[in-house]
């Protein structure tokens, strides 16, 4: 979450805080985002002005960590305010606030969610879905991007968050992995009808239909009725981040026409169209990066860009078209 809120984030980034590499910056450390103090608690923070304590770090189980919580506690006590992006609820635990100190639990079930109904099929706007051949290979990057290309050509278009990373950037979306599963369809549904006055709708995606642990990406499917779906693939993955049971990533143009059917369900919903494969070559230098992305775009006949190295000018003008 710390990465994504480093290189995205619209509000100003007073410092970063490591225990382990307190002295450094945030350059020292990362290719992107703004260069900014690497400090090794909140006491030091406070020193730079912060504000706002956005918990970045992902431990197993989303609860706060033990180490964290005196952090936290500081943090409160100075009148900071609190993101948390932690399955754990932490609101309750601290319910004294000052007046205009708040802590936001991205991670909590919206109100008054219902099923799906397909609703999504009746807007006329452009609603692209982030689709992937894995868990973690770049959905909510592309998105972010592709949005930041949008509204530079003076397009009507709205990110539509599904993670704690996204809603935290963008302010806006719904916690999908925090929803029971008979509403999940229900809350996309919602998210992308509230932003029907969009020319275009950018949704993350979550997951993968690969992947024998995902459950996210059916809903997102019936509830955005996507228009147009972009596949986001990390390059030169060949299997998926499975343990103990070897998963094969099929050719890509087999993962794109299983989006599709899926999507369009036999024919009985509109089938999408794929604009394109989003490939992130993070992990690769820039001459092994544009080698990979016109492998890729040869071996799949696709428009195949990087959205980071390469932009997504050419993806908007296929969308819009």
């Amino acid at each position: 979450m710390g990465h994504g809120i480093l290189r995205y984030s619209e509000n100003p980034i007073a410092c970063a805080i490591d225990f382990n590499q307190g002295g450094k910056t945030t350059r020292d450390l990362f290719e992107f985002g703004p260069d900014v103090p690497v400090v090794s608690n909140v006491e030091q923070a406070l020193g730079y002005g912060g504000e706002v304590l956005v918990l970045g770090m992902a431990p197993s189980g989303g609860r706060l960590p033990e180490s964290m919580v005196a952090e936290v506690e500081q943090a409160l006590a100075a009148g900071m305010c609190v993101v948390n992006g932690l399955h754990e609820r932490i609101s309750d635990r601290y319910a004294n606030l000052r007046g205009g100190q708040w802590i936001w639990d991205i991670r909590e079930e919206p109100q008054g969610l219902g099923i799906a109904w397909a609703r999504a099929l009746e807007l006329t706007n452009r609603r692209l879905l982030l689709v992937g051949s894995d868990m973690a290979v770049g959905k909510m990057t592309a998105g972010l991007e592709i949005w930041k290309s949008a509204r530079a050509q003076g397009i009507q278009a709205e990110f539509l968050a599904t993670g704690q990373i996204g809603i935290a950037i963008s302010g806006r979306g719904i916690p999908l992995d925090a929803i029971r599963v008979d509403y999940a369809g229900g809350a996309v549904e919602k998210m992308v009808l509230d932003a029907a006055d969009a020319a275009l709708t950018i949704v993350e995606g979550q997951g993968s239909l690969l992947h024998p642990g995902s459950t996210s990406t059916l809903p997102l499917l019936r509830g955005a009725c996507p228009t147009h779906l972009i596949l986001c693939h990390r390059a030169g993955m060949t299997e998926l981040d499975t343990v103990g049971v070897t998963v094969k990533v099929p050719p890509l143009n087999e993962v794109i026409a299983l989006y599709e059917d899926v999507a369009s369900a036999c024919g009985i919903y509109p089938r999408p169209v794929t604009v394109g494969i989003a490939l992130n070559t993070a992990h690769l230098n820039d001459e092994q990066a544009q080698r990979a992305v016109s492998e890729t775009a040869d071996a799949t006949g696709r428009l195949v860009l990087d959205p980071v190295r390469q932009g997504c000018d050419q993806w908007v003008d296929a969308l819009m078209a």
